[in-house]
């Protein structure tokens, strides 16, 4: 491995312009007022996941469409008005089991780890959440399902499940709606970036060396995946990419950034050939309120792991 983007100094004040369509707010506030009017209430059972320590819920709420969305939900023995965090998941991962996530919940926060719709058979422990809704021809993988608008375009449904997620957990018992954070890794940063640019009122964002951010560098600077399916898909359908990078104008996280008004702690890695550390720095640095970033200089996508966890620990109870 080695550094594969700008010199640190140069990432700290990289703003590049990223395209925005004209209709972004309007494109989405009937997004989700389109799936708010036909959610229902969330349906919560105990779960036995043989521990003892905390409570554990399988959840299914209301997402893009009225579609079920699976989740965790795993809850603190005793208090009430706790505070909360709704975590995201990486590509291709599903919820997985319930003793897989235990970090928040034993740290006092009641913790809702969302399904992601569609994935959750390429690592992991496996979903549980269909997509129901088809796409046209795409390159597999999920970045391009959909992709010949922004209507049917495969986030457009992720980041509205991720929305009404937030909405879901304010609406429990035990949770202090005042007192709500996201986060996630990867993918999951990306959604989270999303939701806080959507939502009002989080009591911070923890994006995790997150995907999805400033597409017009990131496709065709790194070779990987998921980026790479795009780049492939346009390998294909050569008239394509006029139409392909309008319909991302709607899904970067930029864009979502500059709306975010809640404080953000970021990660990058400087070696990182998944999620190039301009992409991350470009979100960054165009975060519309309080941000800060933990660089992790000699690591590729993988990032600080558990030593994040403890960074993201601290700087949440600080906040609250």
């Amino acid at each position: 491995m080695s550094f594969i983007d700008l010199p640190l100094a140069e990432l700290r004040e990289y703003r590049p312009t990223v395209t925005e369509p004209a209709d972004f707010d309007t494109f989405w506030h009937t997004t989700l007022a389109e799936s708010r009017a036909v959610a229902t209430a969330p349906v919560v059972t105990r779960y036995d996941a043989g521990l003892t320590g905390v409570e554990v819920y399988d959840m299914t709420f209301s997402g893009f469409a009225g579609d079920p969305i699976k989740a965790w939900l795993l809850l603190p023995l005793k208090g009430d008005a706790l505070p909360a965090v709704i975590e995201y998941n990486g590509y291709g991962g599903g919820r997985g089991l319930p003793h897989e996530r235990l970090s928040w919940v034993n740290a006092g926060y009641a913790y809702l780890f969302m399904d992601t719709r569609g994935q959750g058979s390429a690592w992991g422990s496996g979903g549980g959440t269909p997509d129901p809704h088809g796409s046209g021809p795409a390159f597999p993988g999920s970045m391009t399902q959909g992709i010949e608008s922004p209507g049917t375009y495969y986030y457009r449904r992720v980041f509205t499940d991720a929305v009404l997620a937030v909405d879901a957990v304010r609406g429990l018992d035990r949770v202090d709606a005042t007192r709500v954070a996201v986060t996630g890794g990867s993918q999951g940063g990306g959604i989270a970036i999303a939701v806080a640019g959507l939502t009002d009122g989080l009591v911070g964002a923890m994006p995790d060396v997150p995907f999805l951010q400033h597409f017009e560098r990131a496709i065709g600077f790194t070779d990987a995946n998921p980026y790479g399916e795009v780049t492939s898909y346009l390998a294909v359908h050569r008239d394509a990419k006029e139409q392909t990078y309008r319909t991302l104008s709607y899904f970067d996280g930029v864009s979502f950034a500059r709306r975010a008004t809640t404080p953000a702690l970021y990660s990058v890695a400087l070696m990182d050939e998944i999620c190039p550390p301009a992409t991350v720095f470009a979100s960054h640095n165009h975060w519309g309120a309080e941000a800060s970033i933990e660089v992790y200089e000699f690591n590729n996508h993988e990032g600080g792991q558990a030593y994040q966890w403890l960074r993201q620990a601290a700087w949440l109870q600080a906040r609250l």
